[in-house]
């Protein structure tokens, strides 16, 4: 008897709830053991209890210590913070893991197989930010503060490192900007090639350094050169959205928030709601990212069968949603891949 695992759902806003339904009928169709506890929250949690993230929500995942989620929407106004970044936070999720995998061939960039690493807590995105008046303008001035820890580096490169051995890759590349940010990257960069050295990692794959604006040309004049980029908070936002460029766009790019206590697994794409409800959206994203929650419960045999089943159900099959040239709407498209999922069992 398998045991069940528990995990926190939270359908999100906008699309979120169709392609939440999407996944939650591959993983039926995969007898994947999850005891689903539902959860609200972003423009949801608002209306519900006043809060993007009630305290319900946050107690679930404390539990569970594994979510799946959909989209979530930042209220305009009212002094809201974004609930991604709150949930990074709260669970001190430092690890953002962003595959970009070509799943439909042909375009113009084929055969990609690149994983981002991005640190999720520190850089700039800690939000120290202040304005300095002069005279009459009271934004006379804009200030940030970044700021990079050691420990924060570490932990960041630690957890790329053994990913890249544990899953074969055979290159990673440290991307940073030390020749000008000497200190906020550079403390960064110095991490990465001083733990480099310790023997667990010594020429267990091959290390390389780039700075980013060079890796983001070289990757669109020869992506095939990289295999996994580790870098800081800003960076890595901005390369892996790059990067999903290469694959088709933000509908088949999955995300992972890697913490010591918790993971939560999402579509990085908006919460669409110019067609929510109309039952056309692509549930891509949010499948692969279930993908990577089933490799993160050990359940890697489920992951193979319902990577393996998109596979199919696009490039076999050819059903598709409008977004990648098909006319399948969010049901077609699912009942599809339910059907390749179990005639694979």
């Amino acid at each position: 008897m398998t045991t069940s695992i528990p995990a926190t759902l939270i359908a999100g806003d906008g699309i979120g709830p169709e392609i939440v339904d999407a996944t939650l009928a591959a993983f039926d169709a995969l007898k994947a053991p999850f005891e689903w506890d539902r959860q609200v929250a972003g423009l949801g949690g608002v209306q519900q209890s006043g809060d993007p993230l009630p305290a319900a929500t946050l107690d679930s995942i404390r539990r569970t210590r594994v979510a799946l989620k959909g989209p979530l929407e930042t209220p305009s106004g009212g002094g809201y913070r974004s609930s991604n970044v709150r949930l990074r936070e709260e669970f001190q999720l430092y690890a953002n893991l962003r595959p970009a995998l070509t799943v439909i061939p042909g375009g113009r960039f084929d055969k990609i197989d690149l994983v981002v690493v991005r640190e999720n807590l520190e850089g700039l995105y800690i939000g120290h930010e202040h304005y300095v008046r002069i005279d009459d303008d009271p934004h006379a001035v804009g200030m940030a503060t970044g700021i990079n820890t050691r420990q924060g580096c570490h932990r960041l490169l630690e957890y790329a490192f053994d990913t890249a051995i544990a899953t074969g890759r055979k290159k990673v590349t440290l991307v940073h900007k030390a020749n000008i940010m000497k200190v906020l990257t550079g403390l960064f960069l110095e991490t990465g090639l001083r733990l480099y050295e310790e023997p667990r990692y010594k020429g267990k794959f091959e290390l390389e350094t780039i700075i980013v604006d060079a890796c983001a040309m070289k990757l669109v004049l020869n992506p095939w050169q990289f295999d996994m980029l580790v870098t800081t908070n800003l960076f890595g936002d901005i390369l892996s959205d790059l990067m999903a460029g290469l694959v088709g766009g933000l509908g088949m790019a999955p995300g992972a928030n890697i913490g010591t206590d918790a993971a939560i697994f999402e579509a990085v794409h908006g919460s669409a709601p110019d067609i929510a409800g109309k039952g056309i959206a692509n549930p891509t994203a949010l499948l692969l990212a279930g993908a990577l929650m089933l490799d993160h419960c050990k359940l890697n045999a489920e992951a193979t069968r319902l990577r393996r089943a998109i596979d199919e159900t696009l490039n076999i099959d050819k059903v598709r949603t409008g977004d990648l040239g098909g006319t399948a709407n969010t049901a077609a498209f699912t009942k599809a891949l339910v059907a390749r999922i179990q005639g694979g069992a």
